[in-house]
């Protein structure tokens, strides 16, 4: 048998925990290898909760808190993670990035770690982001450029022959979880059941934010049983999560009759497979 592995390559710690965590549950507990690579460290993140229980610690040390979080995050999904080794963008307004930061460093010089791990781990799955980042955020961007360019040389034993043997990915995928189908299936869920429910404002803000955008999702993972398992990855991030935010926490047990699902876009495949799909690995060599 062969041993399915997935790697999922995101900005900063807690990104890992909102988007796809539950997937990366999910396919750990089939014996599937999930490795987790976080670009940068969150150095210039913001502290996000109010609340924090190590506040003091977050205004002295916020790089060294962000590691804890995302120690306590990996346990929680049962994965593997590496640390690719770079400084968070920070968000500024007027949209300069530091020169040494993630987004200000020239791509080929990132993409060589990628490559070193793509490599060593010997994935059949990639998940990323898109060329948006999901969010236009400078390191998101950097994210999406850094895997597509690590995908690619490290299939080709013509770049950086010193990382290794050459290793094809199998499947690439971009991240869609949040969608309007899934936002239109929880907001009538609840309509339904919690009429009163605070949440339906946010919901309805976002059903209006994405009433115009494109249904791209390909492949929806059914990950009801590891909902709450993402939820206590999520706020394992406490300096960046609010342990009651409207926007990351729903109720299950609603979700779990709405939408059950965490939603994938197939980007591309060197296998067969069938659309929609409900497994990453679908068309995947299981045996040899």
């Amino acid at each position: 048998m062969v041993t399915l592995r997935l790697l999922a390559v995101h900005a900063h710690p807690d990104d890992e925990s909102s988007k796809g965590a539950a997937t990366y549950a999910y396919y750990s507990s089939i014996g599937a290898e999930v490795l987790i690579v976080s670009c940068t460290g969150g150095e210039r993140g913001s502290i996000l909760n109010p609340a924090l229980a190590d506040h003091a610690m977050a205004e002295r040390d916020l790089s060294g808190l962000r590691r804890l979080e995302m120690q306590q995050a990996q346990e929680h999904l049962g994965v593997q993670h590496r640390w690719l080794g770079f400084v968070d963008s920070g968000m500024d307004e007027d949209g300069s990035v530091p020169a040494s930061s993630f987004a200000g460093i020239p791509l080929e010089f990132e993409t060589e770690p990628l490559v070193n791990i793509i490599r060593e781990f010997r994935p059949q799955v990639l998940v990323t982001y898109d060329e948006k980042g999901g969010y236009p955020h400078p390191d998101h961007i950097r994210t999406h450029e850094v895997s597509l360019a690590a995908y690619r040389a490290a299939a080709d034993p013509e770049q950086f022959p010193s990382s290794g043997e050459a290793w094809q990915i199998d499947k690439l995928y971009y991240d869609r979880i949040f969608n309007l189908e899934r936002i239109d299936a929880m907001y009538l869920e609840l309509s339904v059941a919690e009429p009163d429910s605070p949440l339906l404002e946010p919901l309805s803000a976002a059903r209006e934010r994405l009433e115009d955008y494109p249904k791209l999702a390909t492949s929806h993972i059914p990950v009801g049983d590891f909902l709450e398992t993402r939820d206590a990855a999520l706020r394992a991030h406490a300096s960046q999560v609010s342990p009651d935010s409207s926007f990351f926490f729903w109720p299950n047990h609603l979700v779990r009759k709405a939408w059950p699902f965490e939603d994938f876009q197939l980007i591309e495949s060197k296998v067969e497979t069938t659309m929609p799909e409900s497994d990453l690995f679908a068309g995947v060599e299981r045996t040899q």
